[in-house]
């Protein structure tokens, strides 16, 4: 069998068996040779043997066979070699050398583990002051070279960027340092293993390959809270690959001392490196990450048009969390491209309707009111008490008009808010405002800030 034909195979195995699996298992096969119908293969442990003769033996079989080989049987060996005491066994075979044509981990291959998704790139990844810290920090690691801080902990809400940054860690190794081992998965998928190796009692083979990573990088920690066993795994790989000088990248949706049930030996170890919090996104983040996409989308719907102000007002109506914010995006690109329609004001509330309800920040009106008060430097009691003087009264007006366009409450019972007043009060103090910040420069200015503020 040539090596051309075995690469055909493996691109064939690529598409059937899925990239992540093909990289995880059959990737790191040495094909050997094929004598008498027997195709042989060296896999670097027991586990990996085991594993691929159990589950992919058979598609590799057929692959060959409709690739015109005259191949009845797959046989796995593993290098003669002492495991014993904790020594470190003999040095691994190059992944497939006899595929010269596809370089090792090229840019577009995921790494073992989970897959890597394409789009997480630091090129696609829009840095602003909640994340620049998280982002620089990413980038030292992601050069290869020798870091400061180990390890690197993430910590942040959902969709505020730790895990593309993480997915952008591993495409950079990739081609910086394509000569290190590199593994990225879940937390989930790590106690799966675990579990999966107690089992299959191939514990020692499990340690093996833990501890001859590179790079580990394990996603949402958080869920090995609790899980005795995984947690005791867990404390010892990432001691061992620590000794070893190896970096560690963890990320997590709160602090290290902040995760319950988690054990406070681990705690300390995962706090020991430089542990950044991802903060939640600011207007002028959110509005480079809408123009970003816009961007990109413009390859993809050329004759579309998009009126002024609606990325802005989408930016601000969608703040908490990155990915409703570009699904909301996606879906008007799409909704205008379908009805032949350019992308107005009008189009976007009608088409984001009940994205724009869920994701409205719940603002409270005594909050927009002690706001208002700083902003102006006015008492709280006297912009709901009854005084008329005009330094009182506009502020009053302008936090009438945010509690309406920022909250939920009807008139009157924004009126009980502000001492008791009527509801045609409150009505005509809005109407005022939408007059005045139309020519009044200085006030529309107030009110944005205001927004901003309330909204971030």
């Amino acid at each position: 069998m040539t090596d051309d034909t075995w690469g055909r195979v493996c691109d064939e195995l690529q598409k059937s068996v899925g990239q992540n699996n093909f990289t995880t298992w059959i990737a790191p096969l040495e094909l050997i040779n094929l004598e008498d119908g027997i195709v042989s293969f060296r896999a670097p442990t027991k586990f990996m043997r085991d594993w691929v003769s159990r589950n992919f033996a058979e598609p590799i079989l057929s692959e060959l066979r409709r690739a015109g080989v005259s191949a009845e049987r797959v046989d796995i060996s593993v290098p003669l070699r002492q495991v014993a005491n904790g020594a470190k066994p003999a040095a691994k075979p190059a992944a497939m050398p006899v595929k010269p044509r596809k370089p090792a981990r090229a840019e577009s291959e995921p790494l073992p583990g989970a897959p890597l998704d394409a789009r997480f790139t630091f090129d696609s990844f829009v840095v602003g002051k909640p994340n620049e810290l998280a982002h620089a920090a990413a980038k030292r690691v992601a050069e290869g070279g020798p870091v400061t801080f180990n390890p690197l902990f993430l910590y942040g809400g959902v969709g505020l960027g730790k895990t593309h940054l993480m997915h952008a860690i591993a495409h950079e190794l990739q081609v910086q340092r394509p000569d290190l081992r590199v593994l990225y998965l879940s937390a989930e998928q790590f106690m799966y293993r675990f579990i999966q190796a107690l089992r299959d009692k191939q514990i020692m083979d499990f340690k093996e390959m833990f501890r001859s990573i590179d790079v580990l990088m394990v996603d949402d920690v958080q869920f090995i809270a609790g899980k005795e066993s995984t947690q005791e795994e867990f404390f010892h790989t990432f001691n061992a690959l620590v000794d070893q000088g190896k970096q560690i990248v963890i990320s997590a949706d709160r602090a290290p001392g902040e995760i319950k049930d988690l054990e406070e030996r681990i705690k300390s170890r995962l706090s020991c490196g430089l542990v950044v919090d991802l903060h939640p996104t600011d207007y002028e983040l959110r509005l480079g990450i809408l123009q970003t996409k816009t961007d990109a989308y413009r390859t993809e719907y050329p004759d579309l048009q998009i009126a002024p102000g609606v990325l802005e007002f989408i930016a601000h109506r969608i703040s908490s969390n990155v990915r409703i914010l570009e699904g909301a995006l996606t879906r008007l690109f799409a909704y205008a491209s379908l009805i032949g329609r350019e992308i107005t004001m009008d189009l976007a509330q009608e088409c984001l309707k009940d994205q724009l309800r869920q994701s409205e920040r719940k603002v409270t009106v005594e909050e927009i009111q002690r706001k208002v008060a700083e902003h102006y430097n006015v008492r709280l009691s006297d912009l709901v008490g009854p005084k008329r003087l005009r330094a009182i009264a506009r502020p009053r007006q302008v936090a009438m008009f945010l509690a309406k366009s920022l909250t939920t409450r009807s008139l009157p019972d924004i009126g009980r808010r502000f001492g008791g007043r009527d509801h045609t009060t409150i009505m005509h103090g809005i109407r005022k405002i939408e007059e005045l910040r139309a020519t009044d420069s200085q006030l529309a200015e107030d009110i944005e800030l205001l927004r901003r503020l309330l909204e971030s």
